[in-house]
């Protein structure tokens, strides 16, 4: 299988839920270290074996930069001998290929083969294939795990997105949706409550995702912020019966693909004087102003400011105090920022 197009990585480098792929790769490296270690040993931890050449004498523990963020690691050491695993050399890419294979257990679940290479990739001659075997039944349970939890508390908003990545099937490669949704519950903490692969992102594979939520406890959500993709849209409606927000981000796309390149800024921050406005009230109507200032020359913006108008002001109806407001709401790119007021999409 060829490993995924950076869907979970890019899903925490934007900040959805930086901790679920930091805790993975801690715990990868971490049981991949002790694995060489029983090799070069010749035996397991505290294991009496007559094939033992040497033993451990403790640990130290290092802090390990990645880009999922610093990591915790205990490094065994021996008493004969030194131990340093070779991927915590500086200017090692071997992090890259640990990640790769965190997101393809994610995302189309993991196989031996990609962590005997991961193995190769990382120096660590001491891993044998049983050991690696084992490593992938301990992966796919904490994946499985994590991804069929049990939901808990209120999450009045949630943001659902999808990005595409390349899997084999059947010998050829093929491109499939990864759909995520993002939760946000009355504590004003965001959490990463789902994932699923399917081959498009049809309405029924929505609202079926959405339902599997709804099995694993999720409740009281009032507001659903998403692109303007139909199934989305359907499956919304129909399963979680909230009120629809579209994303800010993804108007801002459309809207701008109907202006020229050296207009664009300009554009962008006529629309933006909206969302600073302290009303609902005020915002509509300084959305209608902006549509009609724009209408002259930009008539097919100004048609979709018209269509879009509930849609994108749909959170300024909200009594949200205790949220944060959120101005990216895709949830592939969703970033939290510190305002007074409201969820903003």
């Amino acid at each position: 299988m060829t490993n995924p197009n950076h869907a979970l990585l890019e899903l925490a480098d934007k900040g959805a839920d930086v901790d679920m792929l930091r805790q993975m790769v801690q715990f990868m490296a971490q049981r991949l270290m002790d694995m060489d270690v029983e090799g070069r040993c010749g035996a397991g931890y505290d294991e009496k074996s007559p094939e033992r050449i040497n033993s451990r004498n403790g640990y130290r523990e290092r802090q390990w930069d990645t880009r999922a963020g610093s990591v915790s690691l205990k490094i065994p050491k021996l008493r004969q001998g030194s131990y340093f695993p070779e991927f915590l050399e500086p200017r090692r890419t071997a992090e890259k290929a640990l990640t790769a294979v965190i997101q393809e257990a994610y995302v189309q679940g993991i196989s031996t083969r990609s962590v005997d290479d991961l193995v190769k990739a990382l120096g660590m001659s001491g891993v044998s294939k049983s050991q690696v075997s084992r490593l992938c039944a301990e992966l796919d349970e904490r994946v499985g795990a994590f991804l069929n939890r049990q939901i808990e508390g209120d999450w009045p908003y949630l943001w659902v997105d999808a990005t595409y990545v390349k899997t084999r099937e059947a010998g050829r490669v093929v491109s499939v949706a990864v759909i995520v949704a993002v939760g946000v519950n009355t504590d004003g903490q965001r959490e990463v409550l789902g994932l699923k692969v399917g081959a498009s992102e049809a309405e029924p594979f929505w609202t079926e995702f959405l339902r599997s939520l709804n099995r694993r406890g999720l409740r009281g959500v009032k507001l659903v912020i998403s692109d303007s993709h139909e199934g989305i849209k359907a499956a919304c409606a129909k399963v979680l019966k909230a009120t629809w927000q579209r994303c800010r981000v993804h108007f801002m796309r459309n809207a701008l693909a109907h202006a020229g390149k050296n207009q664009r800024r300009m554009v962008s921050a006529a629309i933006g004087t909206v969302f600073v406005q302290e009303s609902a009230e005020a915002a509509r109507e300084q959305w209608r102003g902006v549509a009609d200032q724009l209408r002259a020359k930009f008539p097919k913006l100004s048609a979709l400011m018209d269509d879009a108008e509930h849609d994108v002001l749909a959170f300024m109806t909200f009594e949200v105090a205790p949220i944060k407001r959120t101005h990216y709401c895709s949830a592939i790119g969703v970033r939290n920022e510190p305002k007074t007021r409201g969820v903003s999409a």
